[in-house]
C-alpha cells in the first residue's frame, strides 16, 4: 500500500510538471501565431528546418502546425517527415521531467536526424505526394484574442479573480512551497520507486530537476497572473487541463505501478539485455500508435537504467504522440508514407546504436 501511495504522489508530481510545460508551449504557440508560413513555399531548406524545429517542441502543437502547413501546401513531404521524426509527443515532457540531461541530448540528436532525413526524402521524392486540398481542412487551434501584458487588464483580472484562476494559482503556489520547503522525499525522481538506489546515486538528478521545476513553475505563475481570461479558460483550462490532466496521470501511474511490480518478480535489466533486438522491434512497432501514453513505458525503463539509450531513441523517432492524428483524418496515404519512413529511420538508428553499444 505504501508503494501505491508513493507511486501516486510521484505520478501527480510528474503530471504537474508536464502540464506546466504544456502551459508554456500553449502560451508561446498563441504568441507566435501566424509566423509559420512566411517565405516558406519557395525555400525547401527553410521548410525542413522549420519542420524539425516544430517537431522538437515538446507536446503535439508543433506537429499540428506542420500538418496544417502540409495540408495547405505550404510545406512538402520532406518537411513533414522532419517534423514527425523530431516529434516525441507528450513523452517529451515526461523525459524532461525525469531525465532532463539525457532528454536534451536525445532531442539534439533527433533534431539532426530529422533534418538529414527531411533532405533525404526531399531528394528522393521531390514534389511527389503533395497534398491536394479538399473541402475539409485541419485548422490550427488559435484565437483572435491578443495575449498581451496590458496593465489595466491584469489589474482588473487580479481584483476580480475568477474561480478557475484562483484554483490554478493556489495549486502552483502550493507546489512551489512544497519544492522549497518539503523534504527530499518529494524530489522528482522515479529511482526510489523502482528500488534502484545505486542508479539513483549514479544519476544524481534530483537537485537539477528541482531547480528546473522551480523555473518552470515560476514562469507558470507569471503566466497565470498575466494572461487574459479567454486564454486561461479556453487554452489552459479547456485544453491543457481538461484534455490532458487525467490521461497523463493515469498513464504515468499505470506505467510506474506495472513496472514496479514487474521489477519485484523479474530482473528486467537482464531480460532486456538478453532480448535487445526483440525489444527494439517492439519499441518501433508501438511507436506506430498515434497516441501519447503507450510510449511512457520506454521513458520509465530508460530512466531506471533498464533500457538502452538507442531503443528509447528509436521509439522517439517513430512515435509522434497524437500529433499525427489530424494527418490520418486528412490523408491516410500521407500518414502511411510518413510512418514507413519513420520506421525505417528508427530501425536504422536503433540498430546502429545497439551495435555501437549505446
Amino acid at each position: 500500500m505504501n508503494a501505491i501511495v508513493e507511486i501516486a504522489k510521484q505520478s501527480l508530481t510528474i503530471t504537474f510538471f508536464v502540464l506546466s510545460m504544456m502551459l508554456i508551449i500553449e502560451y508561446l504557440n498563441v504568441l507566435t501565431k501566424g509566423m509559420w508560413s512566411k517565405d516558406l513555399k519557395t525555400k525547401v531548406w527553410k521548410q525542413i528546418i522549420l519542420g524539425a524545429v516544430l517537431g522538437i517542441i515538446p507536446g503535439c502543437l508543433g506537429a499540428y502546425t506542420a500538418v496544417s502547413l502540409y495540408v495547405h501546401n505550404i510545406i512538402g513531404l520532406g518537411a513533414l517527415v522532419s517534423t514527425m521524426i523530431a516529434t516525441s509527443g507528450d513523452e517529451a515532457f515526461l523525459m524532461f521531467s525525469t531525465i532532463p540531461e539525457q532528454a536534451l541530448i536525445l532531442h539534439l540528436i533527433i533534431f539532426i536526424i530529422a533534418i538529414v532525413s527531411g533532405f533525404a526524402v526531399q531528394i528522393m521524392f521531390k514534389n511527389r505526394f503533395t497534398f491536394k486540398l479538399s473541402d475539409k481542412h485541419f485548422h490550427l487551434h488559435n484565437t483572435p484574442d491578443c495575449v498581451c501584458f496590458n496593465k489595466k487588464t491584469i489589474a482588473y483580472q487580479l481584483t476580480h479573480l475568477k474561480p478557475k484562476r484562483v484554483i490554478l494559482l493556489l495549486s502552483v503556489v502550493a507546489m512551489i512551497l512544497l519544492l522549497l520547503f518539503g523534504s527530499n522525499h518529494h524530489e522528482i525522481s522515479i529511482d526510489h520507486i523502482l528500488n534502484l538506489k545505486q542508479q539513483a546515486h549514479e544519476h544524481g538528478h534530483p537537485a537539477w530537476i528541482r531547480i528546473t521545476f522551480l523555473v518552470v513553475l515560476g514562469f507558470t505563475l507569471v503566466t497565470l497572473l498575466t494572461v487574459n481570461d479567454h486564454f486561461l479558460e479556453q487554452h489552459l483550462w479547456g485544453h491543457v487541463l481538461k484534455k490532458h490532466l487525467l490521461k497523463i496521470f493515469l498513464w504515468s501511474f499505470g506505467t510506474l505501478l506495472i513496472f514496479h511490480y514487474l521489477n519485484q518478480y523479474y530482473d528486467l535489466s537482464d531480460l532486456v539485455k538478453d532480448n535487445v533486438w526483440v525489444v527494439l522491434l517492439i519499441a518501433v512497432l508501438i511507436g506506430i500508435i498515434p497516441e501519447s501514453g503507450p510510449h511512457f513505458i520506454f521513458v520509465i525503463m530508460f530512466a531506471s537504467g533498464t533500457l538502452p539509450f538507442s531503443i528509447l531513441m528509436a521509439n522517439s523517432i517513430v512515435q509522434d504522440g497524437h500529433g499525427s492524428l489530424p494527418l490520418i483524418a486528412e490523408s491516410p496515404k500521407a500518414f502511411t508514407i510518413v510512418k514507413i519512413i519513420n520506421i525505417a529511420v528508427g530501425l536504422l538508428i536503433g540498430a546502429t546504436g545497439l551495435l555501437l553499444g549505446f
